[in-house]
Order: structure tokens, then sequence, then C-alpha cells
């Protein structure tokens, strides 16, 4: 299988549990478990897709999304207990997320032909929309509004795709490469409490 469709299938998995234990955090019904969990799978593609004006969007043209998203619902209930058991359950899927969207944002991207400078924000834009989506309809500050380092390990990892990516290094090392930079530096963030200054502005009008 193609290093990117793995990327696509694993990062749709990885988000549509994180809307899942989202929805189960806030008690939501089964129906609108289901809605969190497609719109942020989805959300941050769909909205890449429509921007660079690549329709149908790519999940349209084949249903193995929708069933793959589907069969994160009886997972977890299924794995119910364990899954609240474990605090950081949401945190870790959330986290691969936005690493391996950030790296299918910059190769559809450059696919396309899109200039550099483009194909870095659609990378971020994949990674982060679809966890403001979820935040959103789940009533909660989305993460990237916030100090903790969030985009910009999206962002990290998106220059280091285009950086290897044009010294030609290997492209499935250097997907999985960028993916890891993303996962690693939100992780050490969180070890480290490493976060975003606030903003000078509220700093001023405070």
């Amino acid at each position: 299988m193609d290093a990117v469709v793995i990327i696509d299938l694993c990062g749709t998995f990885a988000f549509a549990i994180s809307g899942v234990m989202a929805a189960v955090e806030r008690k939501f019904d089964l129906f609108g478990t289901i809605i969190l969990a497609f719109a942020t799978a989805l959300g941050g593609g769909t909205l890449r897709d429509v921007l660079i004006g690549s329709t149908p969007v790519g999940w349209m043209e084949s249903d193995v999304h929708i069933y793959l998203i589907f069969s994160t619902i009886p997972m977890a209930f299924l794995f119910f207990k364990m899954l609240t058991k474990l605090k950081r359950t949401f945190f870790i899927f959330d986290t691969l997320g936005i690493g391996l969207f950030t790296v299918l944002g910059m190769e559809k991207a450059i696919s396309l032909g899109l200039s550099p400078l483009v194909s870095v924000m659609m990378g971020v834009v994949t990674a982060v929309f679809g966890g403001i989506i979820r935040d959103v309809l789940s009533s909660r500050v989305p993460i990237i509004f916030e100090k903790e380092i969030y985009a910009f390990a999206c962002l990290s990892g998106a220059l280091t795709y285009l950086g290897f990516k044009t010294i030609h290094v290997n492209e499935e090392f250097n997907l999985f490469f960028s993916v890891a930079v993303v996962i690693t530096i939100r992780l050490l963030a969180i070890k480290y409490k490493w976060s975003i200054p606030f903003n000078p502005l509220v700093s001023k009008r405070d």
C-alpha cells in the first residue's frame, strides 16, 4: 500500500477516535458522537480541498473513509472503560492526527503544483481544522487558540517535509520522519511545559 494512503487512513482513524473521546467526555448521544467523529476526521481535509479547488473532496471519492470512521464507534464502546481510564488517550490520538494530516496536506498541495508557502499553509490547515471543529462543537476553546504548542508543531513538520523534498530525500522516509517531527515536538512540549508566549496585545490590554 502506498505510504500516502497509509498516512491518510491512519490520520483519519486517529482523529475519528479523538472525536469520539471528546463526545464521550461531553456525554453526547450516539448521533452526536458520530457527527463529532466525522467532523474531526474529515473537517481539515475537506476545507483544504475546497480551498485548493480539488473537488470532489478526497473522502468522497471512496467509501473507505466513511467505513473507517464508523468502525471507531463500536470500538470506542467496546473498549469504553479502558479508554476512559487512560487520561492521555485523547491527547495521544489528537497528536497522531495532527502529525499524519500535516504531511498529508503538504503532499496533496505540492502534488497539485501549489507554491511552497501555500503548501505549508495547507499542511497546517489540514492538521488543525478538524480539531478546531471538534472543540467548537464540544463547547471547548480550540487548543490552537491557547498557549499550548500545537500549530507550531505542525508548522515544524511541514517545513521539515518541504526541506527534505527540496533536497530529494527518499519520499517514504521524508513522509514518516516529518510526521515524527510533529509528534515529537508536541510530546516534548507537554513534558517540559513549553508554550507560546501570551499575545502582547492581550497583556497590554490587561
